[in-house]
């Protein structure tokens, strides 16, 4: 982050708009995935993304300059280190999804905080009891959102795949499943293991082909169902993966009781968010996914490690504990 004491800081933030933009733009144009098959020279590359000639070549080399991209002597574009792994669609360490869903959803949102300061009301038009039934509704807006669930979780999920003490338990099941990123990850690093993503009905078909595709489908399944109207499904250990941050706090409180309903004694439930610092003043990330949360959800907010602590042991958990994963997330580990 760009220090905000000195004038060129603060003028640097107040632009940085302009370059998440451009790195959006490049993931939804397909640069990267385009530059993975090999070096292009920019009138090539142009033409590869249907490009209009004007301005191709200030957003190629912006693209250097932010170092997304590199060009060689020549004149050829090739993807840096970096872009070529996790920008190039098809691989499996592919995050675009992330941005994808960024652009297409989040980005044009923000522009609306201000009146989401002003109001204290969400600037969607979801109502709060349907807030994901409404969200799902359109197909492609469904399509963006889960895969970029993916991309938010992968590394994160990769994390909890090694940091939890997986061999003390035979299931578990990941609630707000989306395309099931986090169950592929621990199943794939867990052979013994079996589990399930819980979800909405309307994302079977998404979780399922996910799932297919990492040969995981006799290990996994999806569970359909709606958190406000069913149980949790019964497992040794439950996954909350940025789900309490959506809601307000009674329906923290009941989703917590739930998944203490649905363990057995000696379960463990598994939150992570990005945690807010009990201070409140360096938790860069979880500050502003809260205000993310006051413009996208009627009463969702962010927390500290402290007050999920709180909620849990009021639902009926001990034994719990803190532990960082991945991408400024921490997981809260509380045991039935």
């Amino acid at each position: 982050m760009s220090n905000v004491n000195t004038l060129d800081g603060i003028i640097e933030l107040g632009y940085a708009f302009r370059s998440a933009k451009a790195l959006m733009s490049a993931v939804e144009l397909g640069v990267f995935t385009a530059l993975a098959q090999g070096p292009l020279d920019g009138s090539a590359l142009r033409q590869r993304l249907g490009l209009a000639e004007r301005g191709a070549a200030d957003f190629f080399d912006a693209l250097v300059a932010l170092g997304l991209l590199q060009r060689d002597w020549s004149g050829r574009y090739s993807n840096a280190r970096g872009a070529d792994r996790y920008l190039a669609a098809g691989k499996p360490t592919y995050i675009g999804g992330l941005l994808e869903n960024l652009n297409a959803r989040e980005y044009a949102m923000w522009e609306t905080l201000t009146d989401a300061l002003r109001t204290g009301k969400p600037q969607t038009g979801f109502e709060a009891s349907r807030h994901f039934g409404q969200l799902y509704s359109d197909r492609e807006r469904l399509r963006y959102f889960a895969r970029g669930m993916t991309g938010a979780s992968r590394a994160v999920a990769k994390a909890l795949a090694t940091k939890f003490p997986w061999e003390q338990y035979n299931t578990f099941v990941d609630i707000g499943t989306a395309q099931g990123c986090v169950p592929v990850q621990i199943a794939q690093a867990h052979s013994h293991l079996q589990g399930g993503g819980f979800d909405l009905p309307i994302l079977t078909a998404i979780f399922t082909e996910f799932v297919d595709c990492y040969g995981l489908s006799d290990r996994l399944r999806f569970i359909p169902g709606d958190f406000f109207a069913d149980p949790l499904p019964p497992c040794d250990v439950l996954i909350m993966g940025r789900v309490l941050h959506n809601w307000d706090l009674p329906t923290k409180q009941m989703l917590l009781r739930k998944a203490y309903d649905a363990l057995q004694k000696g379960g463990a439930l598994i939150v992570y968010e990005r945690m807010i610092d009990e201070e409140r003043r360096s938790s860069r990330a979880g500050m502003l996914s809260s205000l993310n949360m006051l413009i996208m959800t009627v009463g969702g907010f962010d927390f500290t490690a402290a007050a999920c602590f709180d909620w849990m042991h009021a639902a009926g958990f001990r034994e719990m504990r803190t532990e960082p994963l991945a991408d400024a997330h921490v997981m809260a580990v509380a045991i039935k």
